[in-house]
């Protein structure tokens, strides 16, 4: 992914046209766009070919967590519907995100950006990026723990960090990038936005300043 404006769009909307309206307002303020399954379930996998015609990286955020055949299926769907990446838990082992590799590139979540992350998966964070160093494009890391971003960065290397949390759950605008990602992931601070355009450009703004 191109680093231009060091955003990915979380599509926290559940309805097909305002998904693509605010699409249409933001496209040049974002450098990829994440799609997760509340969209999907409510409208269908035909929305990730619609959102192709941006022009952006898809990553179908289905946060993968099942055995190897399974999961491995799932990215091929997920590929095969118009997406560009995938999202795979680690937690679940290295047969699995192996697995995922082969029929996608993936994100490895490393561990999550919400208060209950701390009760399993920050304890075997670590682990889980030395697993995802071997076989993901990059992995997923918390934008509310700067600390942790900086950390899993010295594990992984040069693979890209994309890093959830941003507004709605705590983190500025820039701590992700400050600490060491390579994008920061926003959702609802854009999308339930009266002006996301805006909102976008600003975000972008501050972004390119650092």
């Amino acid at each position: 992914m191109q680093k231009n404006n060091r955003i990915i769009l979380a599509l926290d909307v559940e309805d097909s046209k305002r998904v693509l309206q605010i699409c249409e307002e933001v496209a040049e303020y974002i450098d990829a766009i994440k799609v997760g399954y509340p969209l999907v379930l409510n409208t269908s996998l035909s929305t990730i070919k619609k959102l192709k015609n941006f022009n952006k990286p898809i990553i179908a955020d289905f946060k993968v967590a099942d055995i190897p055949e399974i999961s491995r299926k799932i990215c091929e769907i997920a590929t095969k519907s118009g997406a560009d990446y995938a999202i795979v838990h680690g937690f679940v082992g290295e047969d699995v995100v192996k697995a995922c590799s082969e029929a996608a590139k993936i994100f490895v979540v490393a561990e999550m950006s919400h208060p209950g992350a701390k009760d399993f998966m920050s304890s075997e964070a670590d682990k889980i990026a030395k697993i995802a160093k071997k076989y993901a494009y990059g992995i997923v890391a918390p934008a509310t723990r700067p600390d942790r971003i900086r950390q899993l960065r010295k594990i992984v290397g040069d693979i890209v960090i994309i890093s959830p949390g941003i507004k709605a759950q705590g983190a500025a605008v820039g701590d992700a990038i400050k600490a060491g990602a390579d994008f920061e992931i926003i959702g609802r601070g854009i999308c339930a936005a009266q002006n996301p355009k805006r909102v976008a450009k600003d975000f972008a703004d501050i972004l390119k300043k650092l």
